[in-house]
């Protein structure tokens, strides 16, 4: 059984250095782009494909700007991590259901942390922050749809919660002795996928009730850290009462840590009612930022 105390010191002693080493973010590099030699006839099979050539375009312009972002790169990569390696290391042993192994039970919680942070606390600071600047205003006067912006964002949000869980896994694989069966895994995809596009929306909808940059991080911590400790992420499942237990059943921070835990502890079969709960808090999410969401800013709106 490995020492949790001094694999945590030396997880930190990784992390820490190597978060100060990004911390100029990264610049892109200028391309070539080669002559276009295709015939004409060519042409209508690329119009077929043009709508998920700007998809993918404006996600990798977001995913750019997540990158540079040093605030971004500390809550969404770092923070998980960190995070994990304190919580382990000051349990040691003890489980978070009070049976043993800490690790066990905090690696997928953690997993479903990442998620969140990517998909829903980053998109809501960063959406706020745009729209107040008027850069959303001027992406809106542009010939591109607004649905490409919106998708691009979320498709962003995707990838880095993907590579974010990844890292939190592979942590925990290698410092903590905690693995994830080849059978379950795509189950894990799966509960990332629903996760990240739900509290996406999610995050879409908070964003139209947030009218100031300034208030976006206090806003989503103040919703955040409640559902948090009673979803049993933060404090083990076994120290809260029964009725918080239920009352934050009904929420998706809740569910999606269960869809993770029940894919480390059962195995290959998703769970399809966590899921679909998930799921639902997405679409409600999306209903409200179809209906709610503006790309000028709130004083213009005002």
């Amino acid at each position: 059984m490995p020492d949790h105390g001094l694999t945590s010191l030396l997880v930190l002693a990784i992390v820490i250095p190597l978060r100060f080493l990004l911390g100029r973010g990264l610049k892109a590099r200028p391309r070539r782009r080669a002559a276009s030699s295709s015939p004409r006839g060519d042409d209508d099979a690329r119009g077929r494909f043009e709508p998920l050539r700007l998809v993918l375009h404006q996600a990798r312009y977001d995913l750019r700007a997540v990158l540079r972002d040093r605030r971004a790169r500390a809550f969404t990569v770092a923070m998980p991590v960190i995070l994990l390696v304190v919580l382990c290391g000051i349990l040691g042993d003890r489980g978070a259901d009070g049976s043993g192994g800490s690790a066990a039970a905090y690696v997928p919680g953690i997993a479903a942390l990442a998620v969140i942070a990517s998909s829903f606390t980053n998109l809501v600071v960063s959406v706020v922050a745009q729209r107040e600047a008027g850069v959303l205003r001027r992406r809106r006067a542009t010939p591109v749809p607004a649905w490409v912006l919106v998708a691009g964002r979320v498709l962003a949000a995707l990838a880095v919660s993907t590579t974010v869980v990844a890292v939190v896994l592979a942590v925990g694989r290698v410092a903590f002795g905690v693995g994830v069966s080849p059978a379950a895994v795509p189950a894990l995809l799966v509960a990332l996928v629903a996760g990240a596009v739900s509290f996406a929306c999610l995050g879409y909808a908070l964003a139209t009730a947030i009218r100031s940059a300034d208030a976006a991080q206090p806003a989503v911590q103040a919703l955040l850290l409640p559902l948090l400790i009673g979803s049993g992420v933060l404090v083990p499942a076994s120290e809260l009462p029964a009725n918080v237990r239920a009352v934050a059943s009904i929420f998706p921070v809740e569910r999606l840590a269960d869809a993770f835990h029940r894919a480390y502890g059962h195995g290959a079969a998703p769970a399809y009612a966590d899921l679909a709960v998930l799921l639902l808090w997405g679409a409600a999410g999306l209903a409200v930022a179809l209906r709610r969401f503006r790309f000028a800013p709130s004083a213009a709106a005002a």
